[in-house]
């Protein structure tokens, strides 16, 4: 039943870089079949031009070699058979820069839109291709209606080129009857490769209207819906609610530990209620104060208890309390700029632990600490 649903739910979600990628492993990427025949074509017919020359020759050649016998070959009977194997391997030779033209063309053709991808997948058989619901659906869908489209207008377009080219070309079509045979082939080898190359250009308005079409024909397959969405976030992120434990017990643990080493700080700083840190100094280093635990609300409230518990003293300064909690992580040393208010704080500590009553005046702390501008956090 959910498999219905979600079959039946409107896909109005982009495909996502997985499910592209699925696609992509499955041997399903974006292709245009009049973009490879366009490729071929104008390879083809660049091919001619560029060695049409050449294979006339050739072909002047072969002609020569088979239409010219010594009386040795007419009574040979094997000449035959050697007039055959030269024919051809002059006419393949004479041929194989066209045939490496468009060897080169039916590669980059296919790989130029969707890239290269080799998948075994695309391959093996599947049911729902055998199923002749399918095909009729496949038959008589907007893809099928969009092939027939182009087929109709490549031999309507092909077709009105064609006559185009005859009718400007009729006088040196014309003329090659009356030229010697070599000039009147090379003639007409220069006549078939323009021609063919102004029939394959036809080809280029086809393609800038059927690769558009294939890359948001393969796009709207691939479209999601919202609940694949969620399903594919989840799987490849985990569900919200253990990632929400997860985040949960880190948070604890890092409390916990806190705790455990608060006992060790040399003051705690309020804000009054709100926040508290607490700091501790290794005298004689060459390190600045750190910062051990800092909490907000009933973790700072939790900290000055500990911090009372453990005989800690606890000094009222909410800007020096404030900048420190946003400005330095746990087990960090202060910040430079924090340098002068906190060791005036811990000078004044160190001071209260001399202190004897009735041996002097008792401490007093600075009411204004030197906390930078930058620092502050209202």
């Amino acid at each position: 039943m959910a498999e219905e649903q979600d079959s039946s739910a409107e896909k109005s979600q982009e495909p996502t870089a997985k499910r592209l990628e699925q696609a992509r492993e499955e041997g399903d990427t974006v292709r245009s079949r009049e973009l490879n025949t366009m490729a071929i074509l104008l390879a083809g017919s660049a091919g001619l031009l560029m060695f049409g020359a050449y294979m006339i020759e050739a072909l002047s050649g072969i002609m020569d070699h088979n239409l010219i016998l010594s009386r040795q070959d007419i009574f040979d009977t094997g000449a035959m058979l050697r007039h055959l194997d030269i024919s051809v391997m002059e006419g393949m030779r004479s041929m194989l820069p066209v045939f490496v033209i468009l060897l080169i063309a039916s590669i980059l053709g296919p790989i130029a839109l969707g890239g290269w991808n080799l998948s075994l997948k695309a391959i093996m058989p599947k049911a729902s291709r055998m199923n002749p619901l399918s095909g009729l659906k496949r038959m008589f869908g907007p893809k099928s209606l969009m092939e027939l489209a182009k087929a109709a207008a490549k031999v309507i377009v092909v077709a009105a080129i064609a006559l185009l080219i005859f009718a400007l070309n009729t006088d040196r079509i014309l003329a090659i009857s009356s030229e010697p045979l070599m000039p009147a082939m090379q003639h007409a080898m220069i006549i078939l490769g323009w021609s063919v190359l102004g029939m394959s250009c036809a080809m280029i308005l086809i393609t800038l209207i059927d690769v558009p079409f294939q890359i948001h024909s393969h796009t709207q397959k691939l479209r999601m819906t919202l609940q694949q969405v969620k399903d594919e976030m989840k799987d490849s992120e985990g569900k919200p609610e253990v990632k929400q434990r997860i985040r949960q017990l880190q948070y604890e643990m890092t409390q916990n530990r806190m705790m455990q080493g608060l006992p060790q700080a040399d003051v705690v700083i309020t804000n009054p209620q709100h926040y508290a840190v607490a700091l501790r100094y290794q005298q004689g280093g060459n390190s600045a104060p750190v910062l051990i635990a800092k909490g907000a609300d009933l973790i700072a409230m939790k900290i000055r208890e500990v911090a009372s518990l453990h005989n800690i003293t606890i000094i009222e300064s909410p800007v020096l309390a404030r900048a420190i909690f946003y400005n330095t992580r746990l087990d960090e040393e202060i910040p430079e700029g924090l340098y002068k208010a906190v060791a005036q704080v811990l000078a004044y500590i160190f001071q209260l632990r001399q202190y004897r009553p009735g041996f002097g005046p008792k401490p007093v702390l600075a009411s204004e600490l030197p906390v930078p501008d930058e620092l502050r956090h209202d």
